[in-house]
């Protein structure tokens, strides 16, 4: 073992004490910790001042760039964690996918992936390919000493729906088709990206990343049944791939109340919760076992400082029983959400969750 890892797998010895990291293994905290999805992004100024003129997909790209981004919610909000900046659809470009993060639209896929000869577009993704990946998170973990470094990664069904429908659906009737019509080609699609996936991910954490969040952004579009039979496969395979590294796991989705407990079991630690469930019974969903991440609606913060701490009370009296608790948003920061808001928001809960 060197001097930077933990008695545990390969968790970061810096960072192995923090509030965030001790919550994620369900252990006493001195506050509940916070960070917020889309922290790093257009409602800071300075985020929106150092991106100007510069693509998305570019950003991402750009080590010097990227350690900017992800540090600059740290320094003004005081966060409990910093997200990794990049993009779901980033190690599919990396791999040669002809696509691109189009504003006001999303990721758009220039040649939809709908065949089995399709799939032979979806190569193994090497250390190589996001080279950049690892030389940011490096200057990262320096700057940020005993603050975690979260990396994360779009979940198989998420990608998968981008990757069928050419970018962005309301009813993923493209995926769907395929899901229904040709379950074995379907399979075999998921499998590939769950592949891509946990490859991204261990770049991330044999970089130095403290814990990573597989984001499945639109599986809640999907009954129980269909998740456990045609979606939960491939996030097993993600999890299991990166469970020798001891870091913490977390797993969010929209919209998936529903879900919840077949998304703790796929294999996360930590089970992320949007604002339409209380934590409480979340908690009686997802069973024993398991932290929860969560869940303030995120439109709350465009009222009074009042009308938000009262909602977050509501949150936190919510996760009062919960053996691990880490407070976030349900689902990201809107871009136009005020960022005095956020700051006052995190000395709120931290204030408040004291012991």
């Amino acid at each position: 073992m060197s001097a930077n890892e933990s008695p545990e797998g390969r968790q970061p010895a810096a960072t192995y004490d923090s509030p965030f990291m001790k919550a994620c293994r369900r252990e006493p905290v001195p506050h509940t910790p916070v960070w917020f999805m889309r922290q790093a992004g257009r409602s800071l100024p300075e985020y929106r001042k150092v991106r100007e003129g510069i693509p998305m997909l570019e950003s991402c790209m750009r080590p010097e760039l990227v350690t900017e981004i992800t540090l600059q919610p740290v320094r003004r909000h005081g966060v409990d964690a910093a997200i990794y900046f990049s993009d779901i659809v980033v190690p599919l470009k990396a791999i040669g996918l002809d696509l691109d993060i189009k504003p006001g639209v999303g990721p758009v896929v220039a040649e939809p992936i709908r065949t089995r000869a399709d799939l032979a577009r979806l190569r193994d993704l090497t250390p190589e390919d996001v080279s950049y990946v690892t030389e940011a998170i490096g200057l990262l973990t320096r700057e940020l000493g005993t603050t975690p470094l979260i990396g994360f990664a779009g979940a198989p069904f998420t990608l998968a729906s981008y990757l069928v429908e050419g970018g962005p659906s309301r009813t993923y009737e493209n995926a769907k088709a395929m899901m229904y019509g040709d379950p074995e080609l379907w399979a075999d699609l998921l499998d590939r990206l769950a592949d891509i996936t946990a490859a991204f991910l261990k770049v991330q954490i044999e970089a130095g990343a403290s814990a990573v969040q597989l984001f499945d952004s639109w599986v809640g579009a999907l009954a129980p049944a269909d998740y456990r039979r045609s979606v939960m496969p491939a996030s097993v395979k993600v999890f299991e791939a990166v469970a020798g590294y001891g870091v913490p796991r977390i797993h969010f989705g929209v919209g998936t109340g529903e879900l919840l407990k077949l998304m703790g079991e796929a294999g996360a630690d930590v089970v992320g919760v949007d604002w339409r469930v209380p934590l409480d019974e979340a908690a009686r969903r997802v069973g024993p076992g398991k932290a929860l991440q969560g869940n303030l609606d995120p439109t709350v913060l465009f009222a009074s400082t009042e009308a938000v701490e009262t909602k977050t009370r509501e949150v936190l009296d919510a996760a009062a029983g919960l053996e691990g608790h880490v407070f976030n948003l349900g689902h990201g920061v809107m871009p136009s959400t005020d960022p005095d808001a956020l700051t006052r928001l995190v000395d709120y809960v931290h204030t408040r969750t004291a012991r």
